[in-house]
């Protein structure tokens, strides 16, 4: 089949900068004893990523890898988006345990077992529901703005450092959030805050402050106990406090110059007390925290740095900031003069630049706790921590840090990036920022209309594509360059409470949808006269040829079709139905509603049909998978790999569509990521963060099935447009499933397709956002096929693959030789039988692709060059005879 397209690079989309990110802590180990290693044949968890942007967004990525192997060439995706308030940002977070005490020192917190907590600036220190999405509860300072948080080890108590020079501490116990006291006031600000190593209850440390003196019982002498705090200060200086008392222990004092402050940005611990700093001048420093002298100092940077982050084993300690780079330090064993004398010093060993923009944040996995030696944790040999990075460029960066020394044994990088696996050689990867809430694409299309409507945090655009080009007769997949001849038809600001969520244009471009978290509004778009000017003289300005009209009765119309105890009419997805009579709203609290449209130059209305709350059931959860049984009446095939993917047993009352929960059951907080509708308009598929995949007949508006939980959750979902029923999901981890919807069941013939899928096409090192299947010719509209004869086109953020089902033969390309038939008769030749797939690579960053009618295909593009315009300029120091 023959492609051709358009192509857009500036859909008027930037992404918001990264402002901190975090991974959670590990459980403190038994204070009893020395915590063992994690067994060799063990394959490591790894843990949510937790991203603050400056526009208040909070992102929370997963691990797209398995339990069976290291290896994770998508490393983190998005999984779910907490929208910010408007406006507002995110300075700062701290994640601590939710319940320390029921986890074992070798689990690998979930989600659920986690609290987080930011601040943007202000006074107010927020608490996030991570389950629910939404802002839990919040609390003054008392103290001015919050410059710094910082959570104790034993996630007990949270320290946050105040405009005012003081340090209060929050207690967190038994999910308590309340202050409980204050620190001695200094004279400055504290930008940044770190806790010393905590020592145990009678082994001569102070009692802890939050417990009365007579719970300091014998049974209590083996706990965990808080010693002394670090802060870096905006008077060229660091202060320690002791923690019981409350008091400034000791001033350390860093280097002027020009008589101009210096400002201590970032400060961290290891487990022998020795103190870490990192200031505006460049400087990394090392403190004895005994004698609060300076052990060592580094002109590391070129300007600011801005954080830091110490090694899992606390052997090493990178440090970033302004300037791009990130450094690496070693502990290494240092001989002196005599032979029975040894030290240890730190060296800088290594130094990247894998930005080009300020570094604001630095995390690794595993994190690193700081302990007294005989608690020190220990991991394999043969474990690659991952070192984490984002700032003003808006990319995550993520990168192999395994020491030197740690060549002597075989290491498996889990980024499949290379072969070495040291920080120093290793090559990093970036992970493409994502346009839309939950990872998904934030540019919608109207074929019909030939609209494209872009989503931003406040407001959205919407463009009309230029008329339909020939097509050329070339067996591949071919762009033509950018189209000149894009018209801006219509921006809007809107007035909301949060970040825009979710947002959809129906496909004859007369509805349109847009939701926060608590509101959803629906337009519908009038097209003005004026839009024949807009052809008649092209080389004026564009003027909005539509104009909005808003449905004022939506939100009482939602209200009385949600229950009492939901207060929110915010959606987290939206769609319309391919004849643009039917809109579809997952409310952010997981129902499903099915809206009936009605248009006339006169009036427009609009009526509930049904509400669907299958995704709010509970169901049996094990390590994140949902376990099911059998339907009653249904049959499905699924792959013996995956035995334990049934669907799930469902009694009569709980298949219909309008019966509720019942009252004694409460509901599942989850939410609902992605809607896709058949092109026939039958057939509905949703899916959630629960990896739940229900499947909803439109026609008789009733719930029709329920899919397997798969191991990762669905990035992509569309159904063929000459096979209806036939339902095409692509995962995080770039895997495929095929569905026949009607017939419930998974093709016996896609078992070769989505079981034997090519390295080249799983490695990519960027997850699918979408899939687009090519739309049937005018003459073969009426034929319904089998699916087999199906073109998809299956795209990242980086790549486009093209896939012909019907000459489905495997992705390996294969080479076949044969002689010429004249001439040389030794002469061979090879040739590739790759007609069933095709990947292009060459585009950067995609947004959106997707078919618009027969041989015709629309890409939008928005390359990081393109978004960086926007940005101040980069840090930049020449030096005279430097290449």
């Amino acid at each position: 089949m023959s492609v051709n397209g358009v192509r857009k690079r500036k859909p008027n989309f930037n992404p918001s900068s990264i402002t901190a990110l975090a991974f959670p802590p590990l459980p403190l180990p038994s204070s009893k004893g020395k915590k063992k290693a994690i067994p060799g044949d063990r394959i490591p968890k790894f843990p949510p990523l937790i991203v603050g942007h400056a526009n208040g967004n909070i992102e929370i990525y997963e691990w797209t890898g398995s339990t069976e192997t290291v290896e994770a060439p998508q490393a983190w995706v998005v999984r779910k988006t907490l929208s910010g308030v408007n406006p507002s940002k995110v300075d700062s977070l701290a994640v601590t345990l939710k319940h320390p005490d029921d986890l074992h020192e070798d689990d690998v917190p979930s989600l659920s077992d986690l609290r987080l907590f930011t601040s943007g600036g202000g006074s107010e220190l927020i608490e996030w529901d991570l389950v629910q999405g939404t802002i839990r509860r919040s609390l003054p300072s008392q103290g001015g703005s919050i410059w710094s948080i910082a959570a104790n080890p034993t996630s007990t108590i949270l320290a946050l450092g105040c405009e005012d020079g003081s340090i209060h501490l929050l207690s967190l116990e038994f999910d308590t959030f309340q202050h409980l006291r204050r620190l001695d006031r200094s004279k400055s600000r504290i930008l940044a805050l770190a806790w010393g190593p905590p020592s145990l209850r009678g082994s001569g440390g102070h009692a802890s402050i939050h417990r009365d003196e007579v719970d300091s019982s014998d049974e209590d002498e083996d706990e965990w106990q808080d010693s002394w705090i670090v802060a870096g200060c905006s008077d060229s200086s660091l202060r320690k406090w002791d923690v019981s008392s409350g008091r400034i222990l000791e001033r350390m004092k860093t280097d002027k110059t020009r008589g101009e402050r210096t400002l201590v940005w970032a400060v961290g611990v290891v487990g022998d007390g020795t103190i870490l700093s990192g200031d505006s001048l460049g400087m990394v420093k090392f403190w004895d925290s005994r004698t609060c002298t300076q052990l060592q100092s580094f002109e590391a940077h070129g300007a600011d740095v801005l954080c830091l982050v110490v090694g899992p084993d606390g052997t090493s300690v990178y440090t970033s900031g302004i300037d791009q780079k990130v450094t690496q330090f070693s502990l290494l064993e240092s001989s002196g003069n005599s032979t029975l004398s040894s030290s240890t010093k730190w060296v800088r060993t290594a130094s990247k630049r894998m930005h080009s923009h300020d570094v604001r944040g630095l995390s690794i996995w595993p994190p690193y706790t700081p302990l007294p030696s005989p608690h020190r944790r220990s991991f394999p040999i043969d474990f690659v921590p991952l070192l984490v990075s984002g700032g003003l460029d808006m990319s995550i960066v993520v990168t192999p840090a395994a020491l030197p020394r740690s060549t002597t044994a075989r290491l498996t990088n889990p980024l499949a990036t290379s072969v070495t696996a040291t920080f120093e050689d290793a090559y990093h990867r970036k992970i493409a920022y994502s346009s839309g809430a939950h990872g998904t694409v934030g540019l919608h299309l109207a074929k019909r209309a030939r609209l494209v409507l872009s989503t931003g945090d406040t407001g959205l655009t919407v463009w009309r594509l230029p008329e339909e080009p020939s097509v050329e007769e070339e067996p591949s997949l071919a762009l033509s360059g950018e189209s000149p001849s894009w018209q801006k038809v219509l921006e809007m600001s809107l007035r909301v409470q949060t970040n825009l969520v979710a947002s959809a244009i129906s496909d004859d471009g007369r509805w349109l949808a847009v939701s926060d978290a608590f509101e959803a509004k629906l337009f519908w778009l009038q097209v003005d006269n004026c839009i024949a000017m807009l052809f008649v003289s092209p080389e004026k300005s564009p003027v909005d040829d539509l104009k909005p009209k808003r449905v004022r009765d939506l939100q009482s119309l939602l209200r009385e079709h949600l229950p009492n105890t939901s207060s929110s009419c915010g959606a987290s997805a939206l769609t319309f139905s391919p004849d643009s009579s039917k809109l579809i709203i997952a409310t952010t609290t997981a129902f499903v509603l099915v809206l009936d449209l009605v248009s006339d130059p006169d009036s427009t209305s609009v009526r509930v049909l049904r509400r669907f709350d299958q995704h709010r059931h509970r169901k049996s959860m094990v390590e994140g998978r949902v376990l099911t049984g059998r339907q009653k009446d249904e049959v499905h095939e699924a792959d013996t790999s995956e035995s334990e993917l049934d669907v799930e047993e469902l009694d009569d009352e709980s298949r219909g569509f309008t019966d509720p929960q019942p009252t004694n059951a409460e509901p599942m907080p989850t939410t609902i990521t992605r809607m896709a509708i058949s092109p026939d308009g039958q057939w509905l598929a949703t899916t959630d963060d629960h990896l739940r995949t229900h499947i909803f007949n439109l026609d008789s508006v009733q719930h029709h099935s329920s899919l397997p939980s798969f191991p990762q959750p669905a990035h992509a979902l569309a159904f063929a447009p000459n096979s209806p029923s036939l339902l095409v999901l692509g995962f995080a981890n770039n895997t495929l499933e095929l569905y026949d919807v009607e017939a419930r069941q998974f093709p016996p013939w896609s078992r070769a397709l989505c079981g034997a899928l090519p390295k080249r096409f799983t490695h990519l090192h960027d997850a699918i956002l979408g899939v687009t299947l090519a739309p049937a010719a005018p003459e073969n509209v009426d034929n319904k096929g089998s699916g087999q004869d199906v073109l998809a086109l299956f795209w990242g953020a980086t790549w486009l693959c093209k896939v012909q089902f019907a000459a489905w033969g495997g992705f390996e390309k294969k080479r076949r030789r044969y002689r010429n038939g004249g001439g040389d008769r030794g002469a061979v030749r090879e040739r590739d039988d790759m007609h069933n797939f095709k990947l292009v690579t060459q585009y950067r960053q995609i947004l959106l692709a997707e078919f618009l009618s027969p041989g015709e295909l629309v890409v939008v593009e928005r390359p990081l060059t393109d978004v960086l315009l926007n940005l101040p300029p980069a840090y930049y120091r020449p030096k005279y005879g430097a290449s």
